[in-house]
């Protein structure tokens, strides 16, 4: 009797358990994207455009050591994403190239040399790994900027044959557009001292060159001075210097606030190597204008007055959600690359409630078929059928709370599948039982049979499907994770409610009963 006892106690804390984890359900149970809605986005890394800004990283590199190894005169052009080309290099100078160029032999192939021209390629293994640490680190960036914005059970995965492709399906989204100007832009913050400017036009800025752009120089769009809200800026021109003082890669927070005129900026601080080149630029370039370049345009162009250590802050012509957004992506770190959409699609919240809606309605009817059957067929007994089959949804409900697992629509074809699974246990248990009757073995003697013969065969079926489960769980994505873990989950309660939780109710009723037949 203390055993039976401590049996019942065990159900109880474990059905109390899981009713307090799903109690209530419209905020204990994380629904998926089917089920809530949000968006399905496909995009494409373009890949190209990173190993082209590695290219031309690459000329420039070798733009300024023959500058200082003493070649004069020589032009560079890029000829594609992976290659530029050099000419004007006297043929008594190309030793001095080679030595210039030294650094860059590892990524690049050197073709050429007559008449000076010289031609670099780079490698196709360098190209590869390139354009899949693009797409790797453009995933990254997305989870991080989609983490920011608070989306719970997102996911981010890549997707078709070439490997730049990736998915993202964002949960309970209802700001689209935001969403997808979040995860698109890049943000590639630069801050870079202007040159000249701002003027109305390019021509205006460059006439005292003749219209062209001074070496180690070039043109960026910008705005000049504050709007009122709702006003578009006029777009101006700045000469500034091609290489940055610092980037986005030297930040080491941004955050959202009032400037000192109490429109919206972003506020940030710099990690160690970044203060140290920015307080000696700063403190160099005192009364010249500092461009703050994002995305290759001017959002502001401040005087710098006195030197700057590791604080700084930007200010433009922001909204405080502009603001805010443009600090979650500077924090999230700038895209190797722009993304293009190749689909989206926007599943209504609508859509989700129907889905739920079908789903509960099949599921209550699959139960109340499966409980008026056993109870036909197995008259009392099929009461123990019954009542497992509750506590299995319950616990199974439970468990999923409790992980925080997402429920989709395939989901719950699982949970139907598992009410299946739990009434093939029973069955099998209770023809056992009935069989042990029909031998005269007397009912205590039955019901023990009847279970423990049977219960080697429920754990074999059980495990071969566990183990079916775990590896959909591990490879599948999506809503085929959804379908595995409500089926691993369902099996694991089934188990435990087929043998233990209706083995212990047919003791309940030979305790208080102590009758010679069974109703079954």
């Amino acid at each position: 009797m203390n055993n039976l006892r401590w049996r019942i106690l065990l159900i109880v804390v474990i059905i109390g358990a899981c009713l307090w984890a799903i109690i209530p359900p419209d905020k204990k149970i994380r629904l998926g994207l089917d089920l809530k809605g949000g968006v399905h986005l496909v995009l494409r890394v373009q890949t190209d455009e990173a190993l082209r800004l590695e290219t031309e990283t690459s000329a420039e590199r070798v733009r300024e050591d023959i500058e200082k190894a003493g070649i004069t005169g020589a032009t560079f052009k890029t000829l594609g994403p992976t290659s530029f080309q050099v000419t004007g290099v006297p043929p008594a100078q190309d030793a001095l190239l080679r030595q210039a160029s030294a650094g860059i032999q590892a990524s690049y192939n050197r073709e050429g040399g007559t008449g000076g021209t010289y031609t670099f390629v780079m490698k196709p293994n360098i190209a590869n790994d390139l354009a899949a640490a693009a797409v790797t680190q453009a995933q990254q960036t997305i989870e991080r900027r989609v983490n920011e914005l608070g989306v719970a059970e997102p996911m981010i995965a890549k997707q078709g044959a070439a490997g730049d492709q990736l998915l993202v399906q964002l949960p309970g989204v209802t700001d689209i557009e935001r969403a997808k100007s979040v995860i698109q832009s890049t943000a590639l913050l630069e801050l870079k001292l202007v040159e000249q400017g701002p003027a109305g036009s390019r021509e205006n800025l460059l006439q005292a060159t003749n219209g062209q752009e001074p070496p180690n120089t070039e043109v960026l769009p910008g705005v000049e001075g504050r709007v009122a809200a709702g006003e578009r800026p006029a777009t101006v021109y700045y000469l500034v210097r091609k290489v940055p003082i610092i980037t986005g890669r030297d930040l080491r927070s941004a955050k959202e606030g009032p400037d000192s005129f109490n429109q919206p900026a972003i506020h940030f601080s710099l990690k160690p190597d970044g203060a140290t080149k920015f307080a000696r630029a700063t403190s160099e370039n005192i009364n010249r204008r500092l461009g703050i370049v994002l995305d290759r345009t001017v959002v502001s162009a401040p005087n710098i007055e006195s030197r700057i250590a590791d604080e700084g802050q930007i200010t433009g012509s922001f909204t405080m959600q502009e603001a805010e957004d443009l600090a979650l992506k500077l924090r999230s770190g700038a895209l190797p690359a722009p993304l293009t959409y190749l689909q989206q699609q926007t599943i209504g919240p609508t859509l989700g409630a129907d889905s739920i809606r079908a789903g509960v309605i099949a599921s209550l009817a699959s139960l109340t078929l499966v409980a008026l059957f056993m109870l036909f067929y197995y008259k009392l007994s099929g009461v123990n059928s019954v009542v497992a089959l509750v506590f299995n949804l319950i616990i199974l409900l439970g468990a999923m709370a409790y992980i925080g697992a997402t429920m989709t629509l395939p989901g719950i074809a699982g949970f139907v599948l598992t009410m299946g699974v739990g009434v093939d246990s029973n069955v099998l248990i209770f023809e056992r039982i009935k069989e042990e009757l029909a031998a005269q073995r007397g009912v205590r003697a039955s019901i023990n049979t009847g279970f423990s013969r049977v219960f080697l065969t429920l754990v074999d079926t059980h495990l071969s499907a566990l183990i079916s489960a775990a590896f959909l769980f591990q490879f599948g994505t999506g809503p085929i994770r959804g379908f595995a873990t409500t089926l691993f989950f369902g099996l694991v309660s089934n188990l435990f409610t087929a043998t233990f939780v209706s083995k212990t109710m047919f003791e309940v009723v030979l305790a208080e009963r102590h009758s010679d037949t069974l109703s079954i």
